[in-house]
């Protein structure tokens, strides 16, 4: 691989921006800092910040994985100008073929960078129900994310899915299998998880928040289910859909379950006392305040999506 610059185990490409590792806004114009968190696995940290102008969709991680003969994208980020940042992180890294770009779900920060890898021409991956979650919804996505970053971010498109995984698949990227596994519904319907058997490398994505809330788009229930499912491979490292990577597996997944488990435990107390989804909204939850960035922002929306789920039962 060419172009490497190392730095106490880091490859950082271009200029390395202030903070794009530690949660400053980046500016994505100056060039995309990534982190080799295993052998040829490149990560791009998010940052902790609703999606603006300012920072051009560029709040989750994404990144790349590279084999002997390809190489793998997993989730575009917010905007194709950041996608075309990443796209340029990995060409500072290796000419090698962009044979894969997988979505690990449908929201809009994860895939409006895609376009920026069309040429390449990639089989685009996704869970078998992205196509109709996208169908549905993203409409929705292309005007409010427009909206929100502007035309300084690139024009928006939906992405067309050419290979859907209902199940599991493996990607061959020369010398090294991707396993690909279709979930259940959990942080939304259409999540998928990344399995690099050579470095014991377990891509996550929005299926583990750390640090950011996490953000109940699926079935509380649901998740909970996959996070013990998912418990179960024996990864030696864990990357995150938001947040930092972690070499502790599964305890990696310790405060997002304790939040859920809180949500769902406080909820079903109001539910018994025959109370109202208003008071539900004002009083769950209150106890994770302070282990969360944005909890303003998503804990209200969580516990309504949640409380609408499990009133149900």
């Amino acid at each position: 691989m060419a172009g490497r610059r190392r730095n106490g185990g880091a490859l950082l490409i271009a200029a390395f921006l202030v903070g794009g590792l530690a949660g400053a806004t980046p500016s994505v114009a100056g060039g995309l800092a990534v982190n080799e968190v295993a052998s040829g696995v490149f990560v791009h940290r998010g940052v902790h910040e609703l999606a603006s102008a300012d920072n051009a969709g560029d709040i989750a991680n994404i990144g790349f994985i590279v084999g002997e003969q390809a190489v793998a994208v997993i989730d575009a980020g917010g905007s194709p100008r950041v996608g075309a940042a990443l796209r340029e992180a990995v060409r500072r890294v290796t000419k090698l073929p962009i044979r894969y770009l997988i979505l690990t779900h449908g929201h809009p920060d994860h895939i409006f960078g895609w376009s920026a890898f069309a040429t390449d021409g990639p089989q685009i991956v996704g869970h078998n129900k992205l196509p109709r979650a996208l169908a549905l919804r993203g409409g929705h996505y292309v005007r409010n994310f427009s909206r929100i970053l502007g035309d300084g971010a690139g024009a928006l498109k939906l992405p067309t899915i050419n290979l859907t995984v209902s199940d599991r698949l493996e990607l061959d990227l020369g010398g090294r299998i991707l396993v690909v596994r279709a979930h259940a519904i959990a942080h939304s319907d259409s999540d998928l998880s990344v399995y690099d058997s050579r470095t014991g490398t377990l891509w996550l994505s929005d299926l583990l928040f750390r640090e950011r809330i996490p953000v109940v788009d699926g079935s509380i229930k649901g998740w909970l289910t996959v996070m013990g499912e998912v418990a179960a491979i024996g990864a030696e490292r864990v990357v995150p859909g938001h947040g930092s990577v972690s070499d502790d597996w599964p305890g990696a997944q310790a405060g997002q379950h304790r939040y859920l488990e809180v949500i769902a435990r406080e909820i079903r107390i109001v539910l018994n006392a025959n109370g109202t989804i208003e008071s539900a909204v004002a009083t769950v939850g209150e106890v994770e305040r302070p282990h969360w960035h944005l909890f303003d922002e998503y804990n209200k929306r969580n516990v309504t999506a949640s409380f609408v789920e499990l009133e149900w039962e």
